[in-house]
């Protein structure tokens, strides 16, 4: 047996025991695949000693696959991985999770399914033995399909006689998931068909942002995303809900252990720039009230902010703890004052010049004690730095034998950075990167936290340099 096929099996079996151990502990479980998800069955988790487990079983795993599969097997997962998508998409638009749910445990044939969504049988039923054969559903007898933890996650929770009438609702008050994956299998698919198109094409090797994208080629559109989305109801509400999904998905305390708050003065001031409607501020708003809070966006966001605020928490707004701001981000900082800027989710939407562009505008609104809050991805690096003689401070690296990075088991940080690139031509940036940039407007790192379990996401502290004459210039 070779050295790292017996690594990796001593690998998943230390770490099965330090999962039974944990689980033990704390009178948790892992779920089973085979049932339908729900987010109680995620608390064993919440023990990070089993959180760790579970993702050096999964990445040890995976990479156990591609040491014995057939090269071409694997070869294969990746080349025919668009058609997962395909088949993917054809189930989630047909609403077939919401059909199985109703259906129960017992399972539905293919033939009932197609009556309720008007799909045809035969081919309904080659998409679902595909998926199911990637743990996607399940087959309980010959074309008799059933949702699992997998499947389940697309549910809406509406009734097919809801999806029948409304269709245009189907995404309306979920937790998000499945708009996130209708955004990624619609769009986002198309568009990624035409990344080597964009980037062969000589018309378009002097790309600007937003513009020039695959997605672009793919619409033959000439508007960026967000006037594209826009332009499409059903898109538009699916991309909003997509992305309170993705809040959703990330801890509630996550804006809380971003930063030591309790040290802010009463009556520190914390700008939200780009925040959209602020829902990161409603931790601190609820937890630390002698805050200031603005929320920082364009007209129609903030606008939206108004009616988010004043259904969630009215005083806040009428007392002006919480202030919604008309202010574009590449114009002159109007809070001059500001404790705290903070921005999350903002920077992998833009350019380098365009992201220092951003940064310098707050470091000329900044005073020594203002610091810059970044939440962000930080793409870990495949390699082992410590191999390179470097040093590494933004992301942990997995035991040996397994890829530094976790490997696939990091995937969607990685899908993430692709889809930057089909809608926005913008990207997810390495630590090394994100510092860069910091440096260069005139900021200096002073912190960084991680998210335990989590390989990208990073909370990066910067503080504004001393500037010298021609350290940077002011726009």
């Amino acid at each position: 047996m070779s050295s790292e096929l017996q690594q990796l099996l001593d690998t998943i079996t230390g770490a099965v025991k330090s999962l039974n151990q944990a689980c033990a502990s704390n009178g948790t479980s892992v779920p089973s695949l085979d049932e339908p998800f729900q987010p109680s069955s995620e608390s064993f988790r919440g023990n990070f000693e089993a959180l760790q487990a579970a993702r050096i079983i999964s990445a040890a795993a995976l990479q156990l696959e591609a040491v014995v599969a057939p090269p071409q097997v694997v070869l294969y997962h990746v080349a025919g991985g668009f058609f997962k998508s395909m088949a993917l998409r054809v189930c989630l638009e047909s609403n077939v999770t919401e059909i199985l749910r109703e259906a129960g445990s017992k399972g539905m044939h293919v033939r009932d399914i197609a009556k309720h969504n008007g799909q045809d049988s035969e081919k309904l039923a080659r998409f679902l033995r595909y998926l199911c054969s990637n743990h996607v559903y399940r087959e309980i007898s010959p074309n008799v399909f059933a949702n699992n933890r997998i499947s389940s996650l697309l549910d809406t929770q509406k009734s097919i006689d809801e999806l029948r009438s409304r269709p245009l609702d189907k995404y309306k008050n979920t937790d998000g998931m499945a708009a996130l994956v209708g955004h990624h299998l619609d769009e986002c698919f198309k568009g990624a068909a035409y990344a080597w198109e964009t980037l062969n094409d000589p018309n378009m090797r002097d790309v600007q942002e937003h513009l020039d994208t695959p997605l672009n080629k793919a619409f033959n559109s000439q508007i960026p995303y967000f006037k594209f989305v826009l332009n499409d109801d059903h898109r538009r509400l699916r991309f909003d809900v997509s992305m309170q999904g993705m809040e959703k998905v990330q801890p509630p305390d996550t804006t809380l252990n971003a930063f030591e708050w309790e040290k802010l003065s009463e009556g520190s001031k914390v700008v939200d720039v780009g925040g959209g409607v602020g829902t990161v501020l409603f931790p601190l708003a609820e937890k630390f009230p002698d805050l200031q809070l603005v929320i920082q966006d364009l007209p129609a966001v903030v606008n939206n902010a108004k009616k988010v605020w004043t259904e969630r928490m009215p005083s806040a707004l009428e007392t002006g703890r919480v202030i919604p701001e008309a202010h574009n981000f590449f114009d002159i900082q109007p809070q001059k004052d500001a404790s705290v800027f903070l921005l999350k989710h903002v920077l992998h939407n833009w350019s380098d010049s365009s992201c220092l562009k951003i940064l310098k505008r707050l470091r000329d609104a900044s005073n020594d004690t203002t610091r810059l809050l970044i939440m962000d991805s930080a793409m870990p690096y495949v390699c082992r730095l410590q191999d390179q003689h470097t040093s590494e401070t933004a992301s942990e690296e997995a035991p040996r034998p397994l890829l530094a990075n976790y490997g696939a088991l990091n995937e969607i940080s990685y899908v993430l950075d692709m889809v930057m690139f089909v809608i926005l031509n913008t990207q997810e940036r390495t630590y090394e990167q994100l510092e860069r940039l910091l440096t260069e407007s005139g900021w200096s790192v002073s912190s960084l936290r991680r998210r335990p379990g989590d390989g990208a996401f990073v909370q990066i502290e910067a503080k504004p340099m001393k500037l010298t004459e021609g350290s940077h210039s002011r726009l």
